[in-house]
């Protein structure tokens, strides 16, 4: 029997060896690897090819949602199902619009993630209870009155890992030697990023992002404590 080859992407070295641990004593599923961002994973899963990517959201350097889209570009095959303790509807849309399977809340996932994992290697979707009812009250909002809900504004993915970048204290330089890229286009990214949003400051860029899941709000909190210190 083919054994369901599972990712697992967490910041937190605690909650991959406690998923390790719960996954490697399945017989039908094998643990391929682990990560501890976005980027690390994607370049995992180009590797590993797993069938199965268990995902946090927020993570340095590439947080899930972006990990997520440059995962499913190169491994399409592959099924994510997130993992996190954020749970609102803006994150739930961000990550099924970018393409996630299934999507779970930590505090809850001890009674579904094996089941989860096995329902999304069948082919189909699985979400937390709460999460799978919010999902159909606003499907049946929609039908009702004839409209789908607004979508957030589009970044691209190299907007979304500048933005990332920026809202973590990263200097344009320092966010051109971790991409690769050239100062001039981290630049050009960043211009195109505050006009997207219509958000001209750093600091105001740094709200978003913790507004939206990007960053953690302990995360720019200790960005602006070092700075102050500095």
């Amino acid at each position: 029997m083919k054994k369901i080859a599972v990712l697992i992407v967490d910041d937190h070295t605690v909650v991959r060896q406690g998923l390790r641990a719960l996954l490697s004593v399945q017989e039908d599923i094998e643990v391929v690897g682990e990560a501890e961002n976005g980027r690390q994973a994607v370049r995992l899963a180009a590797k590993t090819m797993p069938d199965i990517v268990i995902m946090d959201i927020v993570m340095p350097l590439m947080n899930g949602l972006e990990g997520t889209r440059q995962i499913l570009d190169c491994v399409p095959k592959a099924k994510v199902l997130v993992l996190s303790s954020y749970g609102d509807d803006d994150y739930v849309q961000q990550l099924t619009d970018a393409g996630a399977s299934g999507y779970l809340i930590k505090e809850t996932a001890a009674d579904n993630l094996l089941l989860a994992i096995r329902e999304l290697q069948r082919g189909n979707p699985f979400f937390s209870p709460s999460i799978a009812k919010r999902l159909r009250d606003r499907s049946r909002q929609a039908f009702a009155y004839g409209r789908t809900f607004r979508r957030n504004i589009n970044l691209t993915s190299r907007e979304s890992e500048v933005l990332q970048l920026i809202a973590e204290g990263l200097p344009n330089k320092q966010i051109a030697s971790e991409l690769g890229i050239s100062i001039k286009t981290v630049e050009k990214h960043r211009q195109q990023v505050m006009n997207k949003l219509n958000i001209h400051t750093v600091a105001g860029l740094t709200r978003y992002a913790i507004s939206k899941g990007v960053v953690e709000r302990r995360v720019a909190d200790s960005i602006g404590a070092s700075s102050v210190a500095a």
